[in-house]
């Protein structure tokens, strides 16, 4: 029995057959790099956006990927363009808690308003740049160890213990910026002024090249990204195994977060649930994982198709988005019963 299994075991598991053409990925590319100059452009100048500026520009941004998800679909066919949406929307969650975290690293670290956006697009930049490699690399990979997607998998289930292990404590996410390790290495070799001198990351100070706290920020974007990185790629390999489709999906779900930052800036904190809800489709898409792992080995064991994950990953953050909406407004109803004044009765 076991003679019999060697070979499966040690054959790795068939990527799905890319759609990526050469053109379709240097037209790809040159769309994310154009759509990443025009956000520069627009921070360029430093200001606080409206929330008008902000919703257009998000809606923007959410437009592009479903047209795109659309041509896809009518391009390749239904199973690529449900394997685009399912990725895409697991992507956007992913990066609405990423959003989450940067919030927390802007407040610890006190940036002016009006610099909130160059912060954000520093952190969009080293996302996508970080992901292009760990994309490249998985897709290497999947087409050389049979055991990936259960490594992957087993890093999912890891990060889903862990997401949900905060969302279940209530844990406190505040953030002493003078302990941050990125921090405090960096002030050892470099001076670093009190006070933020615009969008620059770098001053003359005393004769001296100085950093600026908002270099420290980038920093410590930098770093988030990097375990975002490690989350989310594995998370979206497990929709998809086209390495065309993890990066479009990817880039597509980091474009729009610069904008949406200052949509969701207050509506985030309202999201009770949005912990418990990732962690539940982080262990989701690791059992998947798991599940195409071993199918590769033993023939008989069943898998997840993409439309069902689709289905669960949809569902999910629905429930979590009413079961939110509905803890706030008896939090809300409860203060308001809280602060009438007790009732006098007369004997």
């Amino acid at each position: 029995m076991l003679t019999a299994l060697a070979p499966a075991a040690t054959a790795p598991v068939a990527p799905t057959e890319s759609i990526g053409s050469p053109t379709l990925w240097i037209a790809t590319i040159a769309g994310v790099l154009a759509l990443f100059v025009v956000d520069f452009l627009i921070t360029r100048r430093p200001h606080d956006p409206s929330m008008r500026e902000a919703l257009g520009w998000s809606a923007f941004y959410i437009a592009i990927p479903l047209l795109f998800g659309g041509w896809l679909w009518w391009q390749y066919g239904s199973q690529q363009g449900v394997e685009y949406y399912t990725g895409y929307i697991v992507e956007k969650s992913l990066s609405v808690d990423n959003l989450f975290v940067f919030i927390i690293l802007l407040s610890a670290f006190a940036v002016p308003r009006e610099l909130r956006q160059r912060v954000l697009l520093i952190g969009v930049a080293g996302a996508l740049v970080l992901r292009g490699i760990f994309i490249a690399l998985g897709a290497q990979m999947i087409a050389s160890f049979s055991w990936t997607f259960l490594l992957f998998g087993a890093i999912l289930l890891a990060t889903a213990i862990k997401v949900g292990r905060d969302a279940l404590s209530h844990a406190d996410h505040s953030i002493d910026v003078d302990r941050l390790r990125s921090v405090t290495l960096i002030r050892r070799f470099y001076p670093v002024t009190d006070a933020y001198a615009g969008t620059n990351l770098t001053v003359q100070r005393d004769g001296r090249r100085a950093l600026t706290p908002l270099a420290l920020v980038a920093v410590a974007i930098l770093g988030t990204d990097i375990v975002f990185a490690i989350d989310s790629v594995p998370a979206v390999y497990g929709i998809t195994g086209d390495p065309y489709l993890v990066f479009a999906t990817n880039a597509f779900a980091l474009l729009g977060l610069r904008a949406l930052y200052f949509v969701l800036e207050g509506a985030l904190a309202k999201l009770v649930h949005l912990g418990h809800g990732l962690s539940l489709i982080l262990a989701f898409i690791g059992v998947k994982l798991v599940l195409h792992w071993a199918h590769g080995v033993w023939p008989g064991v069943p898998e997840i198709p993409t439309l069902l994950s689709l289905g669960v990953i949809v569902g999910i953050l629905a429930v979590v988005t009413v079961t939110s909406l509905v803890s706030n407004r008896r939090s809300d109803g409860s203060a308001d019963h809280d602060d009438e004044p007790a009732e006098v009765t007369s004997h």
